[in-house]
């Protein structure tokens, strides 16, 4: 009887143990979190945030990586604060500008943040489009001046043409991997704004 309580108390202990350690990681995991907020939005983004980062690559650049197919790139990342229980959701919105191919090409989806196992830790937001469309994975430079893409695939869309034949794909190769595109001012991915209250509000910003 001794013995059968003694496995019991040590099953009990070690699931106690257990639940700590998951409610500690999971409190870091917040920590970091809202630590990397306030860099990705330069404070907290409050009940709505936006950061906005830009790149139009130079033809020094592009010579020197030959292969690569964007020419520019906009990403605007959004934070905002769900009424229902208070918590930040998170959305993103990519334009780009291909070199060799004319039209304004972009994308949108959701966000969740994500720790990289490649990085120490490093957390990233980790952002995806509906049906299978693919995604990227935003990170921030050591200076939090700048935004790191890194992508396998996205699915994107031409404005300028119907739905039947907007659609394409980015893919990433040999130079479409990883973007860095700099910070910059809300207004300037104001163009990737779509509905005229969030644009209102992106450009008191």
């Amino acid at each position: 009887m001794k013995q059968t309580f003694s496995v019991v108390a040590l099953a009990i202990a070690a699931y106690a143990g257990a639940t700590l350690t998951v409610q500690a990681q999971e409190a870091v995991a917040r920590a970091k979190a809202a630590a990397f907020d306030n860099k990705m939005f330069a404070g907290s983004p409050g009940a709505k945030g936006y950061a906005c980062f830009v790149r139009q690559y130079d033809a020094n650049h592009l010579t020197q990586h030959p292969q690569q197919k964007v020419s520019a790139m906009k990403l605007l990342v959004t934070a905002e604060e769900r009424a229902e229980d208070k918590t930040l959701s998170y959305s993103f919105r990519l334009g780009i500008g291909y070199r060799h191919r004319t039209g304004n090409f972009d994308s949108s989806g959701y966000c969740n943040h994500a720790v990289a196992t490649d990085a120490a830790g490093e957390v990233r937001l980790d952002c995806s489009v509906d049906c299978e469309g693919g995604g990227i994975n935003v990170a921030l430079s050591k200076d939090d001046k700048s935004a790191i893409i890194r992508l396998q695939k996205i699915q994107v869309w031409n404005r300028d043409k119907p739905d039947a034949e907007a659609g394409d794909a980015l893919v990433a190769g040999a130079d479409d991997k990883v973007f860095r595109l700099d910070r910059a001012d809300a207004g300037q991915c104001a163009e990737l704004v779509t509905d005229r209250k969030e644009l209102a509000a992106l450009r008191h910003k």
